[in-house]
């Protein structure tokens, strides 16, 4: 069996080391190539895109793929909408690999907003020094803001990007020690963050609760209609050894 993981994600090169220690499954993960130095999963690596999906279903194809596992990043919507497209076209299994979100607990002082575009109009109010870490590609959402913006992502950021801006060049799993320092050290009186839900950014979170300070929190997009999910590694990994894959 040949299993195509769209991956990027920690929970991508977990399933790819769970396959590919299992035996009898051939991986391959295909990586956007966006991070210049990525982690690299076991098994084959591909980097870079496909072409949309006609390009997605000819490689799948050409490949003898049986079955396409999207563990993307919960927001690389473009790809799961691809990826569901193609694998219909080459008439392939997909599932997607979904962590589940975070979930608020008392103390939080959240606003959940649809876009980097509403938490942009959403900052009004809120705090004057932004903690930002939605990853570099959205910057453009936030040019035209006011505010102060520490933003944090592991590779160099490019304009357009807001006026008054730090960069913070790092990479998680990140401390909730550490998370309470740069938020003092800062003075940050807002963040602003995308649900991701991963536990290695969860700190943040706790951290900015702690200070009583808000957070601006973008919605993750739904997973394209008909496709099945797993919250785990473990699940998908278990839904290629039930056969589905």
């Amino acid at each position: 069996m040949h299993v195509l993981i769209l991956g990027g994600t920690t929970e991508a090169r977990v399933l790819a080391g769970l396959l590919h220690d299992a035996g009898r499954v051939r991986v391959t993960s295909s990586l956007a190539g966006r991070v210049a130095a990525p982690r690299l999963p076991a098994g084959e690596v591909r980097i870079g895109g496909f072409g949309g999906p006609a390009g997605l279903a000819a490689w799948i194809r050409e490949h003898a793929v049986d079955a396409v596992i999207d563990a993307t990043h919960p927001f690389a919507e473009r790809i799961s909408f691809n990826a569901a497209a193609a694998a219909a076209t080459a008439h392939v299994p997909l599932l997607a690999l979904r962590r589940p979100g975070w979930v608020p607990v008392e103390g939080d002082d959240w606003h959940e907003v649809a876009s980097l575009d509403e938490a942009a109009r959403a900052l009004d109010g809120l705090g004057d020094r932004v903690f930002l870490t939605t990853g570099r590609m959205g910057l453009a959402a936030f040019a035209g803001c006011p505010q102060w913006f520490l933003v944090r992502s592991v590779d160099a950021p490019e304009a357009p990007m807001p006026a008054r801006t730090e960069v913070l060049l790092d990479r998680g799993p990140f401390t909730l020690e550490g998370e309470r320092e740069l938020l003092a050290r800062h003075r940050v009186d807002v963040v602003v963050t995308k649900d991701s839900g991963a536990a290695a950014t969860a700190p943040k979170l706790r951290a900015a609760r702690e200070a009583g300070i808000p957070v601006v929190l973008v919605r993750r997009p739904p997973v394209p209609a008909g496709v099945p999910t797993a919250a785990s590694p473990g699940g998908a990994a278990a839904w290629v050894r039930a056969g589905r894959g």
